[in-house]
Order: structure tokens, then sequence, then C-alpha cells
């Protein structure tokens, strides 16, 4: 064999050992509803970041917030498909389809961050579950601030809102707004800044992060802090896509979940004491909701949960006594 064709041989096998040393890369797309800015966002990419260092680049996962890659009903039937391999949902979005993913959006039954811990503790293996059933599996949930009453003056009942355009981006903020009387119009977050700006929606119950990201505060200029429920975030994954990770890399995952889960909490809870302060030097006032809009709220409350439970059912009872066990 000649010098050439022996140092082209040498070349070749060179070439390969250094293609068969670089680890195969996986990437996945992961759409979110929220924008870039949102806290949640902002934990999916450190998510992202700390999923692809732990498996030295060999599972990379693109986020897509602000409903770029699929509006926010679509991203749950988008991972069950496989058309994106993980995606973050909003539960509340999907309580049409089974009434437990709404439990956590009934209007005051659980109002702090310590009543809303122990709802999910209690619910989620119900979820795990569900999910399963689905083909997807729950990696972690993020719950949003408490949620508060946006209005476009004070008001001493809710009988003040009827006729009022409403924002109902969930099953549960369509009921409410049928209950109260108002006009409920469907406002998903991503098209929220221009429906409020437009007077296509008048007001609204959410949290303040959702307000100050959407800059509501520019034209509705009253929040009353009501602490209604504490929904959440949860980030799925299609579990085909999860069983074709090897073993470390499933493991790496699970357990950038677990500690994104831990600081999206967190992130949570200070992130609302800070937007409160923020939506108020942007001129937005925060008001505390008098007696009488209390009694209303646990009214409406109560009329909603004893719609849920004939929905439920004896799982859903089961799961709302063991809640209430103190």
């Amino acid at each position: 064999m000649s010098k050439r064709g022996t140092l082209a041989k040498t070349c070749a096998w060179l070439l390969l050992c250094a293609a068969s040393a670089v680890p195969a890369q996986t990437r996945w797309d992961l759409p979110a509803a929220y924008p870039a800015g949102s806290f949640h966002s902002v934990n999916l990419k450190q998510f992202a970041a700390e999923v692809e260092r732990a498996t030295s680049g060999r599972l990379r996962i693109t986020v897509h917030a602000d409903a770029s890659l699929f509006k926010a009903p679509e991203i749950k039937p988008a991972v069950e498909l496989g058309q994106a391999q993980i995606g973050e949902i909003l539960l509340a979005n999907h309580t049409n389809d089974w009434a437990l993913f709404g439990i956590d959006s009934l209007p005051m039954l659980a109002k702090g961050y310590d009543e809303a811990l122990r709802l999910y503790q209690i619910t989620r293996p119900a979820l795990e579950e569900r999910f399963a059933n689905s083909g997807v599996m729950l990696l972690y949930s993020v719950p949003w601030p408490p949620q508060g009453l946006y209005l476009r003056k004070p008001i001493s009942s809710l009988a003040e809102l009827k006729g009022v355009a409403w924002r109902a981006h969930t099953p549960s903020t369509q009921r409410i707004g049928e209950l109260i009387g108002g006009q409920p119009v469907t406002v998903q977050v991503a098209e929220l800044q221009r429906a409020v700006a437009s007077g296509l929606i008048q007001a609204y119950i959410s949290s303040c992060a959702t307000g100050y990201e959407s800059r509501t505060y520019e034209h509705l200029k009253y929040w009353m802090d009501i602490r209604a429920w504490l929904p959440k975030n949860a980030v799925v994954v299609n579990r085909a896509a999860f069983d074709q990770l090897d073993k470390p890399t499933q493991g790496a995952l699970l357990k950038a979940a677990t500690d994104a889960e831990t600081r999206g909490w967190a992130a949570s809870q200070s992130g609302n004491e800070e937007c409160i302060a923020a939506i108020q030097r942007e001129g937005l006032t925060v008001l505390r909701p008098p007696p009488r809009i209390r009694q209303e709220l646990r009214d409406i409350g109560q009329t909603m949960q004893n719609e849920w439970l004939r929905r439920a059912g004896p799982e859903g009872q089961m799961l709302l006594d063991e809640y209430r066990k103190r």
C-alpha cells in the first residue's frame, strides 16, 4: 500500500474516532404561553440550561415563550401527541377535560402559599395518574401568586360589575364572570395587553405578575387584593420521548425538575411582594376587599365548589376532605 493510501486510511480512522467520541444530542421543544420575562419563563430557561449542563449537552431544550409555538390551550395536546416533547401548561385551562385539573382554581379554597402547597401535595398523585393515562409525565408545578381583581374604579360590591366586559381565560374565570353578571370575553395572556388597551376587557381576575407583565396598570388603575386562589402551571413531558433518553439523562432531567419546582415556588412568593410594590410605583392603587365583597366571594366559592363536586365525584370529595383536615 502506498504512503498516500495509508495516510488516507489513518485520517479516516481518526475522524471516525472523533465522531464517535461526540455524544449524540437530543433536541426538545418546550412551548410556553407566557412572556419571556415572566418568572415562569425565566425558571423554564434555567431548568433547560441546567439539563443541558448536567447532561454535557446530550439533551438540549429550547423554550418557546409567549405562545410563539403553540397557544396556551394547545400545549397539552401537543405534548400528548408528541408534536412537542415537553411543555408548560396552566392546569386550570383543562378543567373541562377533567374536573381535578381545576381544583386549585376554586375560589377561596387555597388563598395563600402554605394552603396551596398542601393542596398540591394532596392532589399530585391523582394528577400524575391522570397524565400517565394520556402518555404524559408530570415533571413539576409552580403556582402563580394569589389572584386579585383588576378594576377601572373602586367597588363596594361585585354587583357593580354587572354588564362589564370580563376576561374569561379559564373555565373558572368564565364561571365567575357569569355569576357576577359580567360579559365574559375569552382572552389568553398573549393578547391581554392589547385587549385591555382597546377596552375589550374592563375587569379581570389574575395575579399581580400578569397585570404587571401586560402593563394593565396603564389602563386599569385599581387592583383588589382578594387572594382568590393560586393557580398552578405544570411542566409535562411526553412519556415516549422520556423513555427514549438514557438513564443518566432521565436522572438529570428529573433532578433539574425538582430544583425548578423548589426555585419556582420561592420565586412566586418573593416576586409577588416585589410586584405589588412595582405596580404601585406605576400608579396602580392596591385595594383591600371590603367585608361585603369578601362574603360575596365566599358565596361564589361555595357555589363553584358544589358545581365542581358534581363533576369531580367521589374522588374530588375525597381530596377536598383530605385537604380540609387540619
